[in-house]
């Protein structure tokens, strides 16, 4: 489920919020934790695979920063996109260096 923008979030609040108290386990009428107060229900780990981690980081992130999101982007701004996006994977070298097809150019085959 995505939500094609902040409106979204109004416009289809008794979906939405249904599926946000389900996912998350927070209702309309809650605040947002202060940060640092968030308390994973996790399993542990196996104490084998635990003494593998040196590190570990849980971020949520969002598209190009400026560009709305999928449903509510127009052409004008994929192509833009894309070709922000294709620079940036031009420049890269060694194991990260490759061939981007963009989805006009590919055929059925």
């Amino acid at each position: 489920m995505y939500a094609g923008s902040h409106d979204s979030y109004t416009t289809f609040a008794p979906m939405m919020d249904k599926i946000i108290q389900e996912y998350h386990g927070h209702g309309p009428n809650d605040k947002h934790p202060p940060e640092g107060l968030v308390t994973l229900n996790a399993p542990d780990f196996p104490p084998e695979e635990a003494l593998m981690i040196k590190s570990t980081r849980i971020r949520v992130g969002r598209n190009l920063a400026n560009y709305p999101l999928g449903p509510a982007i127009s052409t004008a701004q994929r192509a833009e996109v894309e070709s922000k996006v294709t620079t940036a994977l031009s420049s890269f070298d060694g194991d990260l260096k490759g061939t981007y097809y963009s989805l006009e150019s590919m055929t059925p085959a």
